[in-house]
């Protein structure tokens, strides 16, 4: 019983720490955060006019070129970007990378209006593209939503949002969405009463 137990909570560990961690795949590491919290960014509430910060961490395992593009994935464009390398949907293309070639963007939004009294996803898209002897040998995108933030129908009116600000101001303090890790929770209890059976 105690081996099962032990194989069990190793298991639960294993997976949590997976929901934590960056997407990654064999070309490729990417790391996002929200105003600070580690993507995907929940439970978060945003006036018309406030600025957040969006940081992205890009890592090659491979030679080759790497494609970035910031993206919303509605028809709605709900943040205008005020400062950043790129504008929504424009590709931001590096050639000749090599295997452990990092590099970090940051953009700074603003919820515009266009969209209100709804949720506004914003996504991050990268390609690893392997080229070997000057050929494309393989290519594996990463896409995940680095949030999901509500939009208020209040204009901000307040200073320049940091990650401390956003989580002590009342009324729209970041929450985490427990979600997966509670699925995966109660599943592993689930299966370990039943082993216990």
């Amino acid at each position: 019983m105690k081996f099962t137990t032990s194989i069990l909570i190793l298991t639960l560990l294993f997976l949590n720490f997976q929901i934590a961690a960056a997407s990654e795949n064999e070309y490729g590491t990417v790391k996002a955060w929200f105003n600070g919290e580690n993507a995907t960014a929940n439970g978060l509430q945003l006036k018309i006019g406030e600025p957040v910060e969006v940081k992205v961490e890009i890592i090659s395992k491979i030679n080759g070129s790497v494609f970035v593009k910031i993206k919303e994935p509605g028809v709605t464009k709900a943040f205008d970007i005020k400062k950043g390398p790129s504008n929504h949907d424009v590709t931001i293309d590096n050639y000749d990378v090599t295997n452990g070639w990092s590099k970090t963007y940051t953009w700074t939004l603003t919820p515009n209006g266009a969209w209100k009294n709804g949720n506004a996803p914003l996504n991050i898209f990268v390609q690893f593209d392997k080229i070997v002897n000057g050929e494309i040998k393989g290519y594996k995108p990463i896409q995940f939503t680095i949030a999901n933030p509500y939009i208020l129908d209040e204009q901000y009116t307040g200073a320049a949002t940091t990650p401390e600000t956003t989580a002590s101001r009342a009324g729209t303090q970041a929450k985490e969405a427990p979600f997966l890790p509670l699925i995966f929770t109660v599943s592993a209890l689930l299966l370990a009463w039943r082993w216990g059976r």
